[in-house]
């Protein structure tokens, strides 16, 4: 494959600025009860067939199809964990080859490489490493990230760090490093104590989802939905922000907080634009596009699209179907109430 060609962005062919590949939703070594594939509370249901896993050779054509195009970002992976992904050391690569920023959530439990080794190979060409962190505590991480010691996380992520500041040192590039945490009441009370905690790791962001409620077991922890739990999440927002202000990075700059808003105590929160549709793009284990992170989009209700194994991204992409998907898509009751339709768009 040839060294892409860097174009003036005039020149750029449309398409999404950014690409999730679903690369191994099966494979992971935790269990954290808001996962859809992962959670203990999941209704056990037999899957057919082999674990399912993106062919590299896949993503690559779908790399090399979008070179000179508005590509600027890729991701490994939104369910299981991307870090046990086959082809991971290659997207890396391909990533570098073709001048494309990475962008990587991990659990933080670093398997296979371990934690320095994954950030020797991740810091010089990611442009963010979020870690999935939900407790100040080690029993809210261990309630909610089944699995997880907190003790052995910090120590990994001390040692990712340290290899991050250690290339800064050096006068070189690497990426930014996140906490991505799941709202809900199970851990409301902690996250100004996450925030303390990323500014003393030199964690420079965080960045807050709520609760997706994938099972009737987790309805109880969401915190939209009654005047309480938002009472409780509003209670949060300031305390989280008055934590940032008060702990510090190194640097003196303050740990960037994202989605941390305050919600009203009746009614919808704010509905913004849709921060994805027609700016980012999904490539399922399967191999379909899928328009949005959302279930709906995942799980094919927004349309079906086509397969990146018979189309290419840009065919799919300039689609009579996904055209009328972006231009309409605030008529789709799937879409009009849809939680990560955060206000201010993206």
């Amino acid at each position: 494959m040839a060294q892409r060609r860097m174009v003036a962005s005039s020149d750029l062919r449309p398409g999404p600025r950014r690409i999730t590949f679903v690369t191994n939703p099966d494979d992971c070594n935790l269990a954290c009860r808001m996962c859809r594939e992962h959670s203990p509370l999941a209704p056990w249901r037999p899957r057919p067939g082999p674990p399912r896993r993106l062919p590299v050779d896949l993503v690559e054509r779908v790399l090399d199809e979008r070179a000179g195009s508005a590509l600027a970002e890729v991701i490994p992976s939104t369910k299981g964990e991307p870090l046990l992904w086959s082809g991971l050391e290659r997207l890396v690569d391909l990533c570098a080859e073709f001048r494309l920023a990475l962008n990587v959530t991990t659990n933080g439990t670093f398997p296979i490489r371990g934690a320095a080794g994954w950030a020797e190979r991740l810091v010089s060409v990611a442009r963010d490493v979020k870690i999935s962190w939900n407790g100040a505590t080690a029993e809210t991480a261990a309630l909610l990230m089944g699995g997880l010691e907190l003790e052995r996380a910090l120590d990994d992520l001390r040692a990712f760090v340290r290899v991050r500041d250690g290339r800064r040192a050096a006068g070189r590039t690497a990426s930014r490093v996140s906490f991505q945490v799941t709202a809900q009441e199970a851990n409301v009370s902690e996250l100004a104590g996450l925030v303390r905690m990323a500014a003393a790791l030199g964690v420079e962001r965080i960045k807050v989802n709520q609760l997706q409620v994938h099972f009737e077991a987790l309805a109880g922890q969401d915190l939209r939905r009654d005047a309480a739990s938002r009472t409780h999440w509003n209670e949060a927002v300031r305390a989280m922000r008055a934590a940032a202000e008060e702990r510090r990075l190194l640097s003196g700059q303050a740990v960037l907080l994202e989605n941390v808003e305050p919600w009203p105590l009746t009614g919808e929160p704010t509905f913004g634009p849709c921060p994805f549709l027609g700016r980012e793009a999904w490539v399922t284990a399967e191999g379909a596009f899928a328009p949005c992170p959302a279930l709906a989009g995942q799980d094919g209700v927004l349309g079906d699209f086509g397969s990146l194994h018979e189309r290419t991204m840009g065919a799919i992409w300039e689609g009579e179907d996904y055209r009328a998907l972006v231009a309409g898509y605030e008529r789709r009751a799937e879409c009009r109430r849809c939680p990560l339709r955060r206000a201010g768009g993206v």
